[in-house]
């Protein structure tokens, strides 16, 4: 009798009876995302990847992506780390990804975000297979590898622009997430952004040396294809999981308003042809008060001068009120540090890569402990500008915290003056000129 039941209609087997089990759990929605759970835990503890990945493969034949995330935003809420997601993130979604539904995913008209993000993807993945092919044919050259150095450098300079598809996503697509909830996967893959990121410095720095075929030949399994993997991978996250989920979450507005920024970062390897408008979407400008006076103890500004006072200044201003949140940035158009208005409303904590988090935490509860009132930053190579940074804690007439003013400053040029430059000098100056 070991290994088979009797029934009225039969024996069945052991495993017939699970599989019975397993087919009842997958047709209901809490019991399979209990056992997708358990799954996930398994691919992050001690089991073997390969084995977990076949059973997954057994049970589940269809797993709709809003499920792989919400599983995820769990087990992040309740106590497991982004770390963790975050090491074995290539091992869990290489197990989803032969196993992923993506049957229910809306069309995607030509000019929307998403279209972009994926033609993108097109373009990346085309530059991807020519680097291997190039891997390949290095492997079975015997001369010198100078044309190969050569080609390798031309399209990985292409990849790198990479950081505006990821910078499309981290200050564009993810405030708009992280208001409807979905908080946990946008800060995993800003980290695996981050990581692709220092890849590609030291894939830029190897390949900007004369390598001999034999030191390329190194260089290609120890730096050069985890690049590659990290791009591709990627690519496999967001059209399996992030890009599906956020067109399940967002509104054709919320989708418009992203499109009307998108061009600040700049695209990646792809041109969009089409400008893509909702229909019932009106765009506008920001409104503002209209006839009264903004009257301060020292004065008052109508709301045209207030606006272009802050357009003007010399200095980029960033406002954070006193629940972390931020509400105000100054527009200039030479910004150090881009802005768009997707931030209104954000918490300061996520306008920051994950791994300096930790320093704003730091640096807000000082503020508000009264322990200090100001902190600031400098970076000697922005772009080639030197940038100065600085965060002061605002406070009322009874010490009362009132948020954050952040300051930022090119003072590339302040930095060379010599001597004085009087107001009498002015005059001076100006015939010069003339």
């Amino acid at each position: 009798m070991s290994g088979l039941f009797c029934g009225e209609r039969g024996f069945f087997t052991v495993r017939r009876l699970i599989e019975i089990a397993v087919s009842e759990i997958i047709n209901n929605l809490e019991k399979r995302k209990e056992l997708l759970k358990e799954l996930i835990l398994q691919l992050h503890g001690h089991k073997i990847p390969e084995q977990v990945k076949r059973r997954f493969a057994h049970l589940l034949h269809s797993i709709p992506h809003n499920e792989v995330v919400e599983v995820e935003q769990q087990l992040i809420s309740e106590g497991f780390s982004e770390e963790k997601i975050l090491r074995l993130c290539n091992i869990h979604t290489t197990a989803l990804d032969e196993n992923m539904d993506t049957s229910m995913v809306n069309y995607i008209p030509a000019g929307h975000p998403v279209d972009t993000f994926k033609q993108e993807n097109r373009a990346l993945e085309n530059r991807t297979t020519q680097i291997k092919e190039l891997f390949a044919k290095l492997l079975l050259n015997k001369e010198e590898v100078g044309d190969y150095l050569v080609q390798l450098k031309i399209l990985f300079n292409e990849l790198s622009n990479v950081d505006k598809h990821y910078l499309r996503k981290e200050y564009l697509l993810f405030p708009f997430l992280e208001k409807a909830g979905i908080t946990g996967p946008p800060k995993v893959m800003w980290r695996k952004h981050d990581e692709t990121r220092t890849l590609f410095k030291t894939a830029h720095e190897v390949l900007s040396k004369r390598l001999t075929k034999d030191e390329l030949a190194n260089v290609i399994p120890l730096i050069l294809q985890p690049t590659i993997d990290a791009i591709e991978g990627m690519i496999i996250k967001e059209e399996e999981i992030l890009l599906p989920m956020s067109l399940d979450t967002l509104t054709d507005e919320k989708w418009y308003q992203i499109a009307e920024e998108t061009s600040i970062y700049g695209f990646c390897l792809y041109n969009p042809q089409t400008e893509w408008k909702p229909e019932n979407i009106v765009a506008g400008e920001p409104t503002f008060l209209q006839g009264n006076a903004i009257r301060l103890s020292s004065g008052s500004f109508d709301i045209k001068g207030l606006e272009a006072l802050f357009v003007t200044l010399p200095v980029d201003i960033t406002f954070v009120d006193k629940n972390d949140k931020v509400k105000f940035f100054s527009h200039s158009p030479n910004r150090v540090f881009e802005r768009n208005r997707s931030i209104i409303g954000r918490d300061v904590r996520m306008c920051h890569p994950p791994h300096s988090v930790h320093i704003v935490e730091q640096i807000i509860r000082d503020f508000k402990d009264g322990k200090e009132s100001k902190a600031a930053f400098w970076i000697s190579n922005f772009k080639g500008r030197f940038v100065y940074i600085d965060y002061t804690a605002l406070r009322g007439a009874n010490n009362e915290y009132l948020g954050i003013i952040e300051v930022t400053q090119d003072i590339t040029d302040l930095r060379k003056l010599e001597g004085d430059q009087r107001l009498l000098s002015y005059l001076s100056n100006t015939n010069k000129v003339k």
